[in-house]
């Protein structure tokens, strides 16, 4: 760094000095000071050190610094003897306690401050000359980080506000405030970017505070946005910056758009379930009441932005609207509540008698297409019930269920409990056991509810109670005992249930006495067997005559056609001949 050369001094600070040292120092006062300048970079609040850049003459007699007052006049603050080796300092109040001069004539300065900024001079002297070398020295001072203070509470959207205040403190030189969004310059516009900075020197500290504040119009984009400040400012290696921390503001802006949405526990709703119906917008901060418009009702509901309905019922189909209070906006949506109905004909426990008819209808009401099966006694029928007339076996428990597959949980069933009743039948069978010795007489009943049997000898009336029963299933059952009678007996079985009592007798003749044995009656799944199977025979037989038939009729035709044919060949052959002979007599008869 250089600096120009000041003006010849017009006095000189007179001391007690011998004559011959004393002009010399008078003309060293008044000599211009060098043209080339050594710059010392301080940092404020440390140690400035400053060498004496001369070369130690010979003779030289003491050194001395001084400093120069901004009029140009010297002030002496050290002094150092060659010979002594004391030193010396200079009552200059500022500089108190803060001076060292070393033996090679290098100055410090503790505690750097901003009055320290000088031009210094090293002055070394001898009997016959004064020689002089400036130091010129600047101090810095970083300031501390930027804080953005006073910061609004929120933002509006379209319209210009304080946003804060960014203040760097304690710096020199003096720095400069940048303000940042989401890392880019804010630039000034008028009435959107507004930045005023002010910059306060501290009297006792000569160090800078500088203030920048932003006033700023928002749009619904900043919200979340990152403002920050930056200072730049000078140290002694050169341009340096510091940032704040980042602050993101609460930007108000008022809502453009009303949403309702429909909160159930499935996607479907059904019949019984609770609906929330949810209402927002998308301003900040959001509307907090609403108006609920609901099927059927011509006002508005005011509500915070949720409104519950508990059980609903089919009759809540339909459309929900939800609005702003000031019924600037509105939104709305359409809720179906399922349903499903079912109606059993006859449901419930029903009675009927054997041979009855009963019809049965399971009628499906539903919000949409149902699928409907019917179960009996925990088996899944394959067709729905018909009864044109009812038997035993039609007897049990009947589910007609119905669900809606698209709809969670939505499902409905109804039970009906069939009884066919019937009054006791009997037939009553006998045969010979292969061992000739006895004969099994077995009483076949039929009836609901099932019927008690009882076996007598007639004309004795003696019971016999060593019967044995079959299982009973589907109203049927069986009833035999096994006799070796010496004589001819009438045996009879009773069957009694809540309906009636029936009574059938059977003579049975002595064992040694042969007779016609009845076959005894196949139980109804043996007997729908045997009833297939007879079905599958005669039907193969009836195929087999009706194949051997139309194979009969054609080859009656082919005989038929070929008997025809030959007599009309002979008949031709005949016709042949007889032409022959008549020519022959004609022949002869010319002759």
């Amino acid at each position: 760094m250089m600096e120009p050369p000041a003006a010849p001094c017009a006095s000189c600070h007179r001391r007690p000095l011998p004559p011959p040292l004393l002009c010399l120092l008078l003309a060293a006062f008044c000599l211009p000071p060098a043209l080339g300048l050594y710059t010392v970079n301080a940092v404020y609040g440390d140690t400035i050190t400053m060498p004496c850049r001369l070369e130690v003459p010979d003779g030289l007699m003491f050194g001395k610094w001084k400093y120069e007052m901004p009029n140009g006049s010297p002030v002496f603050i050290a002094f150092r003897s060659s010979t002594k080796k004391n030193v010396q300092y200079d009552d200059v109040p500022e500089y108190k306690d803060r001076l060292s001069l070393s033996e090679n004539y290098t100055l410090s300065i503790k505690n750097a401050r901003i009055s320290d900024e000088k031009r210094f001079v090293c002055m070394l002297v001898t009997e016959d000359d004064v020689f002089e070398e400036p130091t010129i020295v600047k101090v810095f001072k970083q300031p501390s980080q930027p804080e953005i203070l006073h910061q609004a509470d929120f933002l509006e959207t379209e319209k210009l506000q304080m946003l804060g205040e960014c203040i760097a403190r304690d710096s020199y030189p003096e720095g400069n405030v940048t303000w940042y969004k989401n890392g880019r310059v804010l630039q000034p516009m008028e009435e959107v970017v507004v930045i005023n900075l002010q910059k306060i020197v501290d009297k006792s500290t000569e160090l800078f505070t500088m203030t920048s504040s932003l006033q700023y119009k928002p749009t619904k984009e900043d919200a979340n946005a990152k403002f920050t400040c930056i200072v730049t400012y000078y140290g002694p290696s050169g341009q340096k910056t510091i940032q704040s921390e980042p602050v993101v503001f609460d930007v108000h802006y008022p809502t453009e758009k009303v949403t309702i949405q429909v909160l159930s526990q499935s996607s479907m709703v059904k019949e019984g379930d609770n609906i929330t119906l949810k209402c927002s917008g998308n301003g900040n901060p959001p509307p907090q009441e609403f108006l609920f418009y609901i099927p059927g009702e011509t006002e508005g509901i005011r509500s915070l932005d949720t409104y519950v309905m508990t059980d609903v019922r089919r009759n809540a189909t339909g459309e929900y609207k939800c609005a702003l209070t000031d019924k600037s906006m509105m939104d709305s949506t359409t809720i179906t509540v399922h349903y499903l109905d079912l109606q059993l004909t006859p449901s419930g426990e029903v009675t009927k008698q054997i041979g009855e008819a009963l019809p049965v209808s399971c009628t499906i009401s539903s919000s949409r297409n149902a699928t409907v099966f019917w179960i009996k006694d925990n088996t899944r029928m394959q067709t729905s019930p018909s009864f044109s007339s009812l038997q035993y076996q039609d007897a049990g428990n009947y589910i007609c269920e119905t669900t809606l597959q698209e709809v969670e949980g939505l499902k409905k069933r109804k039970t009906l409990k069939l009884i066919v009743e019937g009054k006791p039948q009997i037939k009553m069978t006998k045969k010979t056991n292969t061992n000739k010795m006895s004969k099994t007489i077995v009483c076949h009943v039929e009836g609901f509810p099932k019927p008690a049997v009882q076996w007598t000898v007639t004309g004795t009336g003696s019971i016999i109670n060593k019967a044995k029963e079959t299982k009973y299933v589907n109203g049927k059952f069986s009833s035999k005992i096994v006799i070796a009678p010496e004589e001819n007996v009438t045996l009879t079985c009773i069957a009694e249930n809540e309906l009636e009592r029936t009574v059938t007798s059977l003579n049975v003749s002595a064992i040694n006495i042969p007779e016609y044995d009845e076959p005894e009656d196949r139980n109804d799944d043996n007997s729908e067997k045997v009833n297939d199977q007879a079905k599958l025979i005669v039907g193969i037989v009836v195929g087999l005559l009706l194949a051997a038939l139309v194979a009969g009729i054609v080859y009656w035709l082919y005989v038929k056609k070929s008997k025809t044919a030959s007599k009309h060949v002979d008949k031709d052959l005949g016709n042949i001949e007889e032409n022959k002979k008549l020519e022959e007599n004609n022949h002869k008869s010319e002759t």
